[in-house]
């Protein structure tokens, strides 16, 4: 048994897990190599990228080529039920969900670690671009989620939703490294996987043709295209002062509302749970001078709204308000209490430039304040917040 203990490896075929497995073994852990079969349905992929059996093979390769035992953990079914339905469950109500945050949450580090505990692990391993340290506080260890040093490839965003208990167990070996580095590794390594290009797509999915994907369970239904002026924001007025502050961040966080009567239709969608805020592929609208991109949906009325130009109005918020049962702190030592304000760096999306904002703690909900509007906030989504390069906490945007 080395003293530095047993990690388990996530080996998903691709460079970055097989550098993370041949690192630790240079540092001296009993490393095993594990593949998780989450998903094999390919009748959705745009192309046959998902390729789960050449992956599997791959990284049965790279652990031959390491020396380390190789085992496959079957998820498919509880993948399904953690992540594919909840996407599912958030289209249906017009949300954009990301299921990469809740499949690093729920199968990365809640199923992989409890398989990987029957074979001895102290710890799991990923190839994620991000790293980890622990500070001793009031006596006892906090962990650190941390930036990855690669500001390319940064994945601490899709690992917003850990816990302090997940990243206790969690080792992330190629977060020292850029992306280039990772690769002269592989090479010098001779891991057949020195060239593999990187996946994309919905975690273990692959690149789906997504409205085939979600007619699954979301049966097409024709709706309306209805077109927004400008104009419409001209009848909103911002007061010249507020009774306090609770008053001008919920004025400041309010979304807006639209219905049929305040534009006009231009044209037809086959089901609002297919689009998503920002959006301006797909629409197939003709007649505008500039491009026209979603604004917002109702899945109610089947009704999806648009705006012309990406200045328009309809595609920016000021700020966000979150109930208190979305929002997750990482650090939970520095969680806010009631009346406590943080200043902070917001990404809303991956790879999105960390933006200023301020936090703003009520004993009911959080507001996120941002200083300067963001464009293409979707509902579903989730807003990460940083000090530094440590990410502290994260909300799920409604």
């Amino acid at each position: 048994m080395s003293e530095k203990g047993k990690v388990v490896v996530g080996l998903s075929g691709g460079v970055d897990s097989s550098v993370a497995a041949k690192l630790l073994l240079d540092q001296g852990y009993e490393v095993i190599g594990a593949f998780m079969l989450n998903w094999d349905d390919e009748r959705y992929l745009k192309t046959n990228e998902m390729h789960w059996i050449k992956d599997s093979e791959d990284a049965r390769k790279v652990a031959e080529q390491l020396g380390i035992p190789f085992y496959i953990f079957d998820f498919r079914k509880k993948y399904f039920q953690r992540v594919i339905d909840y996407m599912f469950r958030e289209y249906e109500r017009g949300h954009t969900p990301n299921p990469d945050i809740l499949c690093n949450r729920e199968v990365k580090f809640d199923l992989f670690w409890e398989e990987a505990k029957k074979y001895g692990a102290d710890y799991v391993a990923t190839g994620h671009y991000a790293r980890k340290d622990s500070i001793i506080k009031d006596g006892r260890t906090i962990y650190r989620l941390l930036a990855g040093k690669d500001p390319k490839k940064d994945q601490s965003y899709f690992l917003c939703q850990l816990n302090q208990e997940q990243l206790k167990h969690a080792l992330f070996p190629v977060g020292e490294l850029h992306k280039t580095q990772v690769r002269e590794i592989a090479a010098r390594s001779g891991l057949i996987t020195a060239e593999k290009k990187d996946s994309q797509g919905l975690c273990f999915v692959g690149k789906v043709n997504l409205p085939d994907f979600l007619r699954q369970q979301l049966a097409p239904k024709e709706g309306d295209i209805v077109y927004i002026p400008r104009s419409f924001y001209d009848r909103i007025k911002r007061p010249d002062t507020f009774p306090d502050e609770r008053a001008r961040l919920e004025f400041l966080a309010e979304k807006y509302t639209y219905s049929p009567e305040d534009g006009r239709v231009v044209g037809k969608h086959q089901g609002a749970h297919y689009f998503t805020i920002g959006q301006r592929k797909g629409l197939h609208i003709g007649g505008f001078k500039q491009r026209t991109f979603v604004i917002g949906t109702d899945t109610r009325t089947n009704t999806v709204y648009i705006g012309e130009h990406y200045t328009h109005p309809g595609l920016y918020r000021q700020a966000l308000k979150i109930p208190l049962e979305d929002v997750h702190w990482i650090r939970e030592d520095l969680q806010l209490e009631p009346g406590e304000k943080m200043n902070v760096k917001v990404r809303i999306r991956h790879q999105q430039p960390l933006q200023d904002a301020k936090l703003h703690q009520f004993d009911d909900v959080l507001f996120i304040e941002f200083a300067k509007p963001q464009q293409g906030v979707a509902q579903g989504q989730f807003a990460s917040w940083y000090v530094d390069d440590e990410l502290l906490g994260s909300a799920v945007i409604n």
